[in-house]
């Protein structure tokens, strides 16, 4: 790593949360209170009435914003939601302190339980991948359909540019790097976001670089925030050495609902050679693989994830009448 690098910057995704987080013109965002967790919850009303229920889960560091582009792309065909996950955006930490994947997919759960909004098209980027993933082959009921952006499932060879994450699970590493870098600028760790996350970090407006600068300024000022990234760093390391039947590819297997797999060729945090081990792995899938997008493709190209979406829903749709007895 070149002296010009932000460790910290390797781990936390492109529009950390604002003071309070910022709200898109169209979008609302409400709180719910769930036994052991309060969940900041955002969505964007839908055109229409009736419209098939969305529920997207954001990575490590990352929060309901990183779906609002999509969200907005999505009006007129969906009713979307996008949760903080605990200790992320404007949601406070979990009152148990659990920050693995089990852990966060057990929120989501409550979250659909109480809401009562399932069977969800759900979506997922990175370890929102992970959760979601979880929570489809656990919760078949409560899972229509299933999205993965980059997925953080599983790899024998991690790429060398996600080796910080890793790092940063080890215990006294989160305060070290937040000694060792109390000094850097917001500018200067949002634009080793951008490079790292972006496959084309020159796509990012002056107008959006200043936001993402103001609320990663913010995020430093939370006092969990240390905590909040080593936890659940380390419960992504855990994750992935969990073996059996509570292996995230094992769960991959008993996936029942249709899945659309959306890789970014220049992801430099999940290997596009993953999407093959994917394909295989997921019983009922489709892959979309965007050669200029990197690890979030639904904020780097929303549209071609918007048409594929689409065309899961209408498929699933087109598929579910077939099978529906004839009177």
């Amino acid at each position: 790593m070149s002296s010009t690098e932000s460790p910290d910057a390797r781990i936390v995704p492109v529009v950390p949360p604002g003071r309070p987080s910022r709200v898109s013109e169209g979008e609302e965002v409400r709180t719910v209170a769930l036994p052991g967790v309060t969940l900041a919850v955002r969505s964007r009303p839908p055109r229409t009435p009736g419209l098939p229920p969305v529920l997207c889960v954001h990575g490590l560091g990352g929060s309901s914003q990183n779906w609002s582009a999509l969200m907005e792309l999505l009006a007129g065909d969906a009713a979307c939601e996008a949760l903080d996950l605990p200790g992320f955006g404007d949601s406070p930490p979990p009152d148990d302190g659990d920050y693995s994947v089990t852990g966060f997919a057990r929120s989501v759960i409550r979250y659909l339980d109480a809401s009562d909004r399932g069977p969800v098209h759900l979506v997922g980027n990175s370890l929102g991948g992970a959760i979601a993933t979880r929570v489809a082959a656990v919760r078949p009921d409560l899972v229509r359909t299933l999205t993965l952006i980059s997925p953080a499932l599983p790899e024998l060879r991690p790429q060398r540019t996600a080796v910080p994450t890793a790092l940063l699970a080890l215990p006294g590493v989160a305060p070290l790097f937040a000694r060792l870098t109390k000094d850097w600028s917001p500018e200067r760790r949002t634009r080793d976001v951008l490079a790292l996350c972006y496959g084309d970090p020159g796509r990012v407006t002056s107008e959006g670089f200043a936001l993402a600068v103001a609320e990663y300024e913010r995020r430093l000022e939370l006092p969990y925030f240390w905590d909040v990234m080593a936890r659940s760093a380390r419960g992504v390391v855990d994750a992935y050495t969990l073996g059996g039947q509570h292996s995230l590819w094992r769960q991959a297997e008993r996936v029942l609902a249709p899945t659309l797999l959306v890789y970014g060729m220049r992801d430099q945090l999940v290997s596009i050679r993953m999407a093959r081990r994917a394909g295989r792995t997921f019983r009922d899938s489709r892959l979309l693989t965007l050669v200029e997008s990197g690890h979030v493709a639904m904020m780097e190209d929303p549209d071609a994830v918007a048409r594929a979406f689409r065309d899961l829903v209408a498929d699933t749709a087109t598929a579910d009448r077939s099978a529906s007895p004839r009177g």
